[in-house]
């Protein structure tokens, strides 16, 4: 028996046959999305701006799934007959305007060329400062909303999105029926469901981005969406009353799509969840595990029982029952920008491509701790967790007329290690459980150099997950548990995941440095951030001098 998970990225889509009794992956491929660049839709007069067509989603779904299903063939005894179930995991928050039939707003004619009729793609922060008054006024009216998720609200997220919507395009907000979220919305299509208000949600998006928790009766109550605007309460009646966790079935595949993918008709679709969330059980994340999937940016997820009572951690992106695990909370935390900062510093800054990545890396590889003399903040795309700031900015602290490229680059890669480092400590210090920390996605498996430097910042062993594709496979273990291949995701995690038997450890000589530059971080980050004022910085390049010249010494 098989499985499938399909796994939509910042940039591609992938999907991935997998064997439901040992995990093994058959078949592979990634599909790039065609429309804008590297498949953004972007605006030049705005870089806070960031959209998706939809129609490159439908698009990637159908030419991935076929091109991993011809590549499964390959393997003798393969037969697509037995895949028995499907499972979806997307960026997110990523919502897409709708009609009655749950056809993207995009499709329609008149709005084929709207930005505002496309997909919101997790990273557009247009919408900042609707999210600023989101959090304003439920601390004044409903503060139960944002203590869930850290008592502040993102522009990330859902109904800052969509309130942004109607305050700059009211035509397509009124045009709109519902909204679905990306993670949704895929297996609806894949189920034929063609009224928004049947889609089968996840508690994934639901709890983490749109305020929704069984403890107030899901969604927030219309009488304070109408404190956002009418519109917004009006809308909640064509949302959705109830979401699901990942032992729920977001349907069954269509007879349409069956026959366009090639697979039988009837198989159960999981729930959708967040690619990262699904790349969590892809990892075997388990209580006391944190999985950090590193890409473009970077999300961390932890669980923790139901059985117990989890604090409410301020700063962190949600803890919600159901999120990743059921019978589990999934705590979420993340940086804005991890991998994005580093295509930024090669591919804008120095204009180079591949090759300069890796001349960058083997040189910075040859860098001791703090010879730089360096010291950068990671908010090249705002701050995620612990500030929750999409309006923070990076920062660049010691440079001199000696700087190379490749000091900045490992001083950049120091950054992203700081911010992870807070996030850890943040989550520490409201005593959920973590022993280890597993990490996924392709910076992790290919480059040594900034896994060490995370061990090191860190003080934490690092361990990478067995698979290149953690988020598609943790798509298809859903899938094989609810297909009934397993008969729980414990028994599922313990069959096909795997970790690579590299290991990370820290280098008490390294740590010893970077507790000090950590210290300067956290002066700038507490500074920068807002949490302390009248900050005395007089005395912070000196001692990155002081630093650099005690290691050269």
């Amino acid at each position: 028996m098989y499985t499938l998970g399909i796994d939509y990225g910042t940039n591609s889509v992938r999907a991935l046959v997998v064997r439901c009794k040992d995990g093994a992956e058959l078949g592979s491929c990634i599909v790039n999305y065609p429309s804008g660049h590297q498949g953004i839709l972007l605006d030049p007069k705005d870089h806070n701006l960031a959209r998706q067509s939809p129609a490159d989603y439908l698009f990637g779904l159908e030419k991935s799934v076929k091109g991993a299903l011809a590549q499964a063939k390959k393997t003798k005894g393969f037969d697509a007959a037995a895949v028995i179930g499907i499972g979806v995991d997307t960026t997110g928050s990523s919502p897409i305007p709708v009609d009655a039939q749950n056809v993207p707003l995009a499709f329609q004619k008149k709005f084929a060329k709207s930005l505002a009729a496309q997909c919101w793609l997790w990273k557009d922060h247009t919408s900042w400062r609707e999210a600023a008054k989101i959090t304003e006024l439920a601390a004044q009216h409903r503060p139960q909303y944002i203590a869930k998720c850290g008592n502040t609200y993102s522009s990330e997220w859902w109904w800052s999105k969509i309130w942004h919507c109607l305050a700059v395009a009211p035509q397509v907000f009124d045009a709109a029926y519902s909204w679905v979220e990306l993670c949704d919305w895929v297996p609806a299509v894949l189920a034929g469901v063609t009224d928004p208000r049947q889609v089968k949600r996840g508690a994934c998006a639901a709890g983490h981005k749109a305020l929704y928790c069984e403890e107030w009766d899901g969604l927030p109550d219309k009488e304070f969406l109408a404190l956002l605007d009418p519109k917004l309460a009006d809308l909640r009646d064509r949302l959705y009353v109830k979401a699901y966790d990942a032992s729920e079935p977001a349907g069954e595949l269509s007879a349409e799509w069956a026959k366009k993918l090639g697979l039988k008709a009837g198989i159960p679709i999981a729930i959708g969840e967040f690619d990262v969330h699904y790349g969590a059980i892809g990892c075997g994340v388990r209580e006391g595990t944190l999985v950090k999937v590193i890409g473009t940016s970077t999300c961390d997820c932890g669980v923790v029982s139901a059985d117990k009572q989890v604090p409410d951690i301020p700063g962190i992106c949600g803890i919600v029952k159901g999120a990743i695990l059921p019978g589990f909370y999934g705590i979420e935390a993340g940086q804005s920008a991890v991998g994005d900062i580093f295509k930024w510093w090669v591919e804008v800054v120095c204009g180079g491509e591949g090759a300069l990545h890796g001349k960058l890396t083997a040189d910075a590889a040859k860098l001791k701790p703090g010879q730089s003399g360096l010291l950068a903040l990671d908010w090249n795309n705002g701050n995620r967790t612990i500030l929750v700031d999409q309006r923070l900015t990076g920062l660049l602290v010691g440079t001199t007329l000696h700087t190379t490229q490749a000091e900045i680059y490992r001083a950049l890669i120091e950054a992203t290690a700081f911010g992870a480092r807070a996030i850890i400590e943040r989550i520490k210090e409201y005593g959920v459980p973590l022993d280890r920390i597993v990490c996924a996605g392709g910076i992790a498996e290919k480059n040594p150099m900034l896994m060490q430097i995370y061990a090191d910042v860190t003080g934490c062993t690092m361990l990478v997950a067995g698979s290149s594709q953690a988020c598609a496979l943790g798509s298809a273990v859903s899938a094989a548990v609810l297909a009934g291949a397993h008969k729980d995701f414990p028994t599922a995690q313990k069959k096909m995941t795997s970790l690579k038997k590299v290991a990370y450890k820290p280098i008490p000589a390294n740590r010893k440095v970077y507790d000090r530059l950590y210290t300067l971080y956290r002066e700038l980050h507490d500074s920068f951030g807002g949490r302390i004022t009248n900050a005395d910085h007089t005395k912070l390049m000196k001692e990155l001098l002081t630093i650099k010249e005690s290691v050269r010494a």
